[in-house]
């Protein structure tokens, strides 16, 4: 605010000034007008005095004539035709100097004409200043209302201090209430400790359903022994009619029998229905489960609801534990590329997915999937096909033929992890999926409207909602079906994609681009050998409480050095490259920053800052003309190399920067080595 008054004070000093030197450049011609004027009068009475000399030098050459015709007769009279004579050149040489004057005094009423010209024109000029000058002194009033209303906002924020002075007692009570979370908190992970014994006892009573169905088969024979020894019965019951009607009392018993052995009957053809996902209705009418083949949990949710739970742990352990399993799978990873890979994940609430793209055979796949096996994440592998193009092909379909819904492992994973329309979801797990190569096929066409379901999503804290999921949950297209099954994607969900960069492939549409966090993987610059260190730790399911108490709000980033103001700096940068970014994309850069892991070796406020340069803006400028931006790109590579301490990212760039020079003169990211 004082910055805007200081510029509009400085505006109206400026146009004060330009208009003092007009007023004094005016005056100046003013007064050169005003000493035109004697001239212009002393012209008018030299004009009236060769006007009288002219009349004079007429009447003369009248009385010339008159004493030329009298010389005739009078000869003294040619003594005063000389005098004549002489005063007629005395007249005019007088004449001629008069005309040398009137000359002057033509050039001084033209010069005061054009003097008056020139007024005209200032004053045509002079009339948008003023404008301007009244606009500015109409700011100037509002800056002054303004800076009435901020000492009033002044006035209200020491009112507001003293009610901050009251409240920090409130505060230490409220410290002391986070104590006492704590405790609660520890007594919640012994309980979560009797919660997964008691997940055992479940599996143990799931073995036992298990040996109820291997009973149910060995009843289903038995149930075949029964009616072949009805038909028997029924055959000596026609042989024997007539004893039975004299024994009537052993013909009700046998009555009573029948009966029993038809409500076994019935109640054995419910247990193989329900073993087979199938309906029994009272009268026997059997009903097939649309959703059967959904509620069939694929392998990777039965994996994850088998882990063993991971004891309590911070953000860095996790990472170091993630470390040594690659190590031990023989893989090697910067750890830099594995923190943005780890905080891409992280936020996911703000960037749907995370892409690894780059030239096949560089690791893109491996990252994702040791990542999952070493936090404790379930890995579900989506490998895209070229033929895909349309959501069904993520989904699955209804198949009009056999009547049944047919879901993908995807479709049954997302089921079995939502625990807001499913009512025997597994609980507090996490699972990644991850499109392999899902630029073999139009990404738009397949995944565009499950994109469009991800950003819907409402704040982890109001997914309970119904009103605020509507419009993110899925709706399975099952024909006749009053109501249809809904899936929320939730927030226990990652979403990771790989994408090779060569002729068979498709480039990624601006909607992909601006809401995922691309890491490109640049070609090695030498081969390594791959060699495993240490041996492979087992998987341990990771709470979904644990990952969001990893998860820290946007406020966060300004805490970590001021990320705002770097944020604006990268906003200006790409409106002076034509490729402006939104509030998204900035909400998305700041969650970026506010959630970089602190552990050894990273700081957490530069790494990320150019992590998103990297990731977020560098794939945005593919296209633009090298030469063209120079100045831009200089300043990029400054801002990276300067203010982010990134001096490979930087060389990076440049890199690109001389490879479009050496061909089409376009810009084209091709990655940084770590």
């Amino acid at each position: 605010m004082e910055t805007d008054i200081i510029l509009v004070v400085f505006v109206v000093a400026v146009s004060l000034v330009l208009l003092a030197m007009v007023q004094l450049f005016l005056a100046s011609r003013h007064d050169r007008a005003i000493t035109a004027a004697g001239p212009i009068e002393e012209l008018a009475i030299y004009a009236k005095r060769l006007e009288e000399k002219r009349l004079l030098m007429a009447d003369l050459e009248e009385e010339i004539e008159k004493r030329r015709e009298a010389m005739a007769v009078v000869a003294d009279l040619g003594a005063e035709v000389d005098g004549l004579r002489r005063q007629k050149e005395d007249l005019l040489e007088e004449w001629e100097q008069l005309r040398q004057r009137r000359d002057e005094v033509l050039g001084v009423r033209q010069e005061v004409e054009a003097a008056l010209t020139e007024r005209m024109a200032l004053e045509s000029e002079i009339a948008p200043l003023r404008a301007e000058f009244n606009s500015i002194k109409e700011r100037l009033e509002k800056a002054e209302v303004l800076v009435g209303q901020i000492d009033r906002l002044t006035a209200d924020h020491h009112a507001i201090a003293e009610k901050v002075e009251a409240m920090r007692d409130e505060l230490h009570r409220l410290e002391d209430a986070e104590k006492q979370v704590e405790i609660l908190t520890d007594r919640k992970h012994e309980l979560e400790g009797a919660c997964a014994r008691i997940e055992g006892r479940v599996q143990a009573q799931a073995d036992e359903l298990e040996e109820v169905s291997t009973r149910v088969a060995a009843e289903r024979a038995t149930l075949a022994d029964a009616q072949a020894r009805h038909g028997g019965i029924e055959a000596e019951l026609a042989a024997i009619s007539l004893e039975l009607r004299r024994t009537q009392g052993e013909i009700e018993g046998l009555g009573e029998a029948r009966a029993g052995l038809e409500a076994r009957l019935a109640h054995l053809r419910a247990e193989i229905a329900k073993a087979e996902g199938r309906t029994v209705d009272g009268d026997g009418t059997e009903k097939e489960d649309q959703l059967r083949e959904l509620k069939v949990a694929p392998p990777v949710i039965l994996a994850i609801a088998d882990w063993e739970p991971a004891p309590r742990e911070n953000e860095a352990d996790a990472l170091h534990r993630v470390e040594r399993r690659l190590k031990a799978k023989g893989l090697e990873y910067p750890s830099r590329t594995l923190r943005a890979f780890h905080t891409a994940m992280k936020v996911n609430e703000t960037t749907q997915m995370a892409v690894l793209a780059g030239i096949s055979g560089t690791g893109k796949s491996q990252l994702p999937r040791q990542y999952a096996a070493g936090m404790g994440i379930g890995f579900l592998q989506v490998p895209v096909q070229p033929r895909w193009d349309s959501p069904q092909d993520l989904m699955g379909f209804y198949n009009y033929i056999e009547g049944k819904f047919r879901p993908t492992d995807m479709a049954r994973a997302l089921w079995a992890l939502d625990e807001i329309n499913n009512e025997d979801a597994v609980k507090d797990r996490m699972m990644m999926i991850l499109l392999d190569e899902m630029n073999l096929a139009r990404v738009e066409y397949y995944f565009s409207d499950f994109l469009s379901r991800l950003e819907s999503r409402p704040v982890a804290g109001a997914v309970l909602d119904k009103n605020e999921r509507k419009d993110a949950e899925i709706e399975l297209e099952i024909p006749k079906m009053v109501n249809p099954p809904r899936i929320f994607p939730g927030y226990n969900l990652l979403f990771a994609g790989t994408m090779n960069e060569d002729e068979s492939t498709q480039s990624l549409s601006e909607k992909v681009v601006d809401r995922a966090n691309i890491l490109r993987f640049a070609a090695p610059k030498k081969i390594k050998g791959g060699h495993a260190e240490g041996t492979v730790e087992p998987s341990l399911a990771l709470s979904r409480k644990t990952w969001q108490r990893w998860v820290r709000p946007i406020s966060e980033a300004d805490r970590r050095g001021g990320a705002t103001q770097q944020v604006e700096k990268l906003v200006d940068l790409m409106k002076d490259f034509k490729r402006p970014f939104g509030h998204r994309l900035g909400r998305a850069i700041m969650a970026y920053v506010a959630n970089y892991p602190e552990v050894e070796g990273a700081r957490p406020f530069e790494d990320a800052l150019a992590d998103q340069v990297e990731m977020r803006l560098l794939p945005k400028l593919r296209g633009i003309e090298v030469e063209t931006a120079s100045a831009e790109f200089t300043r990029l590579e400054g801002l990276v190399r300067d203010e982010f301490g990134d001096d490979k990212l930087a060389e990076a760039i440049n890199a690109s920067i001389q490879l479009a020079n050496d061909g089409t003169g376009q810009f084209v990211w091709t990655g940084v080595t770590r």
